[in-house]
């Protein structure tokens, strides 16, 4: 029998059907060069029960909903936003959610920013690594993040296929490491675009133990030698940001990631339903096992740092 739920999980995906429908509709079956898996309400919690996970934050994952239309984008942004909040009406304890936001438009997105955190209770934002080959920190973002900085809002940054993936001609799918170099661009563009610096106020979780970052911080920070946007140090504001343990969890990605932060900016994450359930089964042994982690850095990660930032679940 599972033990009572007690996991915060960060990286939760969902795909309401008329999601999956838009995708569809216009031929999009992959994410990330995989079948987009199916997803249902009840299923997922009948996972969650059968892993411990008390709570997940959902979110919509990769490709995101914007495919060229900005009108779409808004509709679906709508649509997924209050979808999200219905699941935190029916089910409080057991779901928030990060809002998605029809970016690349910046006032229609801070319009929907509004709506989803004031009006739906939201408890954060999604941001893709890169939308319409425009990585985060791009000069276009700088009033969105001015935004999320006075709200100190809660910002998940989940990678994508990056827009020259298909210059490279590699026969491999983008998610197999694409998604986390993508996710290395993002951050590193934040850093040395000063966005980290301007905004202090953002509380980033970065998915994937941050995709390269723990690996390259040192060498990431050799840029400031010639770039700008990090007076502080690149690695005063890479130690700031939070980390989650999605396709992570295994010795090699979290002692580096340990050399970065500590346990407190380090979440659960288990990236379901693109990540299949014995990924999430190896993932949560894996946690337990780990010898860099006593019982209470543990706990920490599974639910004691994620509390920190989402306190409603106390």
């Amino acid at each position: 029998m599972s033990a009572e739920p007690f996991r915060i999980d960060v990286h939760h995906h969902i795909l309401p059907a008329f999601y999956q429908t838009a995708l569809s509709d216009m031929g999009i079956t992959l994410s990330g060069g995989r079948p987009i898996p199916a997803w249902d309400l009840q299923s997922t919690l009948a996972l969650m029960d059968r892993h411990a996970i008390a709570t997940a934050i959902t979110s919509i994952s990769e490709p995101g909903i914007y495919f060229g239309d900005t009108i779409f984008a808004k509709d679906l942004a709508r649509r997924c936003n209050e979808f999200s909040a219905g699941l935190i009406r029916d089910y409080p304890q057991r779901f928030g959610a990060f809002a998605i936001l029809p970016l690349p438009d910046i006032a229609i997105s801070l319009r929907e920013l509004e709506y989803a955190l004031d009006t739906l209770k939201l408890d954060g934002v999604v941001l893709l690594s890169s939308v319409d080959g425009r990585y985060l920190g791009d000069p276009l973002f700088d009033e969105l993040f001015t935004e999320l900085n006075r709200r100190k809002a809660v910002v998940f940054l989940h990678p994508t296929v990056p827009a020259n993936n298909s210059a490279l001609k590699l026969d491999l799918p983008p998610f197999l490491i694409e998604f986390v170099f993508d996710t290395t661009r993002a951050v590193t563009n934040l850093l040395y675009s000063g966005t980290l610096e301007r905004c202090p106020d953002i509380r980033f979780i970065v998915a994937h133990a941050g995709g390269t970052v723990p690996f390259l911080a040192y060498r990431i920070s050799m840029g400031q030698i010639m770039l700008t946007g990090a007076p502080q140090g690149a690695l005063t504001y890479l130690k700031r940001l939070h980390y989650d343990t999605a396709l992570s969890a295994n010795p090699n990605a979290l002692r580096s990631l340990l050399e970065l932060v500590d346990t407190s900016q380090i979440h659960f994450g288990s990236d379901y339903p693109f990540a299949p359930e014995m990924t999430l089964f190896l993932a949560t042994q894996s946690i337990q096992n780990f010898d860099g982690f006593d019982e209470q850095a543990r706990k920490a990660v599974e639910r004691e740092s994620p509390l920190a930032l989402f306190p409603r679940f106390l």
